[in-house]
């Protein structure tokens, strides 16, 4: 039991360090410091999925994203 318990904390403390390895390379930044088109649809989508922001308001961000260009 005792084996089993350290394994579960060495896999736990794995993922959350592979979390944040793979967090960071998420928020890349453009080099004008302002965060990538693909990094920007990717925060609206997330924000969508923690019910931040209704179905409706997501589209109207995305369209507006996808159309600053």
């Amino acid at each position: 039991m005792k084996k089993l318990f350290s394994l579960g904390v060495v896999v736990v403390a794995g993922a959350l360090f592979l979390n944040g390895c793979v967090a960071s390379i998420g928020n890349q930044e453009s080099a004008h410091g302002r965060a990538t088109l693909g990094q920007q649809l990717v925060d609206l989508q997330k924000a969508k999925d923690a019910g931040a922001i209704s179905d409706a308001e997501y589209q109207t961000q995305k369209s507006k994203l996808l159309n600053a260009k």
